[in-house]
């Protein structure tokens, strides 16, 4: 059971960046996943999730810029990140709705300025 997510890296402020977070070992056609983020210092706050039914919540702070997919086929999850700033700058987490396993790695995501 494992959630690995790639994609992150450095990139200049108003940038795109594209995670994305590719599942086994769940039945993902029927799993709410979604993104959490992690700046230094701060708690763990919620990016986006998505629904089995492709309902999307974006939070306040990214919502217009942050899209969330999903690929059932693929069994993944993806982020597109676009006008990034530097307040984007966390650990990028993906996140399961499964009880089986519910946090990836964490991908970094720089935004310089």
């Amino acid at each position: 059971v494992q959630l690995q997510a790639c994609g992150g890296g450095l990139v200049q402020a108003g940038g795109s960046l594209r995670l994305a977070c590719t599942a086994s070992g769940i039945i993902f056609r029927f799993t709410a996943m979604g993104w959490y983020r992690q700046a230094p210092g701060k708690q763990r706050e919620l990016v986006a999730t998505i629904t089995p039914n492709a309902d999307t919540n974006i939070a306040d702070s990214v919502k217009g810029r942050f899209t969330i997919s999903r690929d059932n086929e693929k069994k993944t999850v993806y982020l597109q990140m676009n006008s990034l700033r530097p307040a984007d700058t966390a650990v990028y987490y993906c996140w399961s709705g499964s009880s089986l396993i519910s946090w990836g790695q964490g991908t970094l995501v720089t935004v310089s300025s």
